[in-house]
C-alpha cells in the first residue's frame, strides 16, 4: 500500500519545476537536506527513482516524468478535500449538552437558551434530566458539557462555577405555623408535622445530610417518601407536609414560604462543566446563567 503525504508531493513538484534542490529548498523555505529526505522517502514509497542527480545537474527519470502527470492532481485533490472537510465542519451544528436533575432546573433554561439561539444560530442544545449520579457519569464521559448541581466531590477533570450560596430552608405553605418565623431551628422543624423524604439520588450529600438530621427519630407515619422533588413540592402545596430544600431564587413558588433553618450552613449551588473545550456556547451559557441567577436573587431581596 502506497502512503504519500502532501509534503513529499510539494517537494517533488518544486524540484521538478526548478531541477535544482537548492532553489526548491529556498522556495519551500526548508533546508536542502529536508527536501532530499522527502524525495528519497517518496522514491522509496513508489519503488522508483524520480531524478537523475549528479554534482552539476538534476533531471527527471522516465518514472519521474510519468509521476509528474499525477502528482499535481493528487496534491490538488488533497487541497480540495481539506477545504470541503473544513466547510463541512463549519456547517456542522454546534452542540451543547446540559444536565438537569428536576423540572425546576429545566425551567431555568428557557431564557438563556433563547439568548443562545439568537447568538449562535448553529447551536443545537441537548438536554438531559436524570438523578445526580447519572448526570455526573454523563459529564465525566463527555456526553454532556454542563450540569446544575450543589457543590459536591467531582473528578479532577471537571470544573465548577458557583452561581449562588443558598440557605437550607423549610418549604411550607404560607398558612403553616412554621411560616410565621423569620428562621427556625432543627428542633422546631422536628415539631412541625409531617416531612417529605427524598432518596440520595435526588438529594446530593449536603442536602441529604440535613434531611437525615431532620427526620431522625420520627415514626414512619410522620414521613412521606417521594421519588423526586416534584412529588415533594406537590405534597407541600397540598398541605400534607413540609420539605427541606435548598433555597434557589429561581425556584420560588407562589403560595409557599422558604424559612431558613439556622442549624445548617448555606450550600454552594452552581454548574459543573468540562473545561478546556473550544465551545463558545458553553462559556456564554455559564455567563448567562450567572447573570440570570444574580438578577433573580436581587429581585428576591
Amino acid at each position: 500500500m502506497i502512503c504519500l503525504n502532501t509534503t513529499q508531493l510539494e517537494c517533488f513538484l518544486t524540484v521538478a519545476n526548478h531541477l535544482n534542490f537548492s532553489r526548491a529548498a529556498e522556495q519551500l523555505r526548508i533546508t536542502q537536506p529536508a527536501v532530499s529526505h522527502q524525495i528519497s522517502t517518496l522514491e522509496d514509497e513508489l519503488g522508483a527513482k524520480l531524478f537523475h542527480r549528479t554534482s552539476k545537474t538534476v533531471q527527471l527519470t522516465q518514472a519521474g516524468y510519468l509521476f509528474l502527470q499525477y502528482a499535481s492532481e493528487i496534491l490538488k485533490l488533497a487541497g480540495v478535500s481539506k477545504v470541503r472537510i473544513n466547510e463541512a465542519n463549519q456547517a456542522r451544528p454546534l452542540r451543547l449538552g446540559i444536565g438537569c436533575r428536576n423540572s425546576m432546573e429545566l425551567n431555568y433554561l428557557a431564557a438563556p437558551l433563547e439568548q443562545l439561539r439568537n447568538e449562535f444560530p448553529q447551536l443545537l442544545p441537548i438536554l438531559r434530566m436524570s438523578p445526580f449520579p447519572s448526570l455526573k457519569n454523563l459529564l465525566e464521559e463527555g456526553a454532556i458539557q454542563a450540569m446544575f448541581t450543589l457543590q459536591e466531590p467531582l473528578s479532577a477533570k471537571i470544573s465548577y462555577r458557583e452561581l449562588i450560596r443558598c440557605p437550607i430552608v423549610c418549604l411550607c405553605r404560607k398558612e403553616h405555623p412554621l411560616a410565621r418565623h423569620q428562621q427556625i431551628t432543627l428542633a422546631q422543624l422536628r415539631k412541625g408535622g409531617r416531612i417529605t423524604v427524598c432518596p440520595p439520588q435526588v438529594y446530593p450529600p449536603g442536602l441529604f445530610s440535613a434531611q437525615s438530621q431532620a427526620t431522625t427519630g420520627r415514626g414512619t407515619d410522620e414521613l412521606l417518601f417521594c421519588d423526586n422533588l416534584e412529588i415533594a413540592r406537590t405534597l407541600v402545596q397540598s398541605g400534607y407536609a413540609v420539605s427541606i430544600v435548598a433555597d434557589l431564587p429561581t425556584a420560588r413558588t407562589d403560595g409557599l414560604c422558604c424559612v431558613p433553618i439556622s442549624d445548617f450552613a448555606p450550600l454552594s449551588y452552581g454548574i459543573a462543566y468540562l473545561p478546556g473545550q473550544r465551545n463558545p456556547a458553553l462559556r456564554r451559557f455559564l455567563n448567562l446563567m450567572a447573570q440570570m441567577v444574580a438578577a433573580a436573587a436581587s429581585r428576591q431581596d
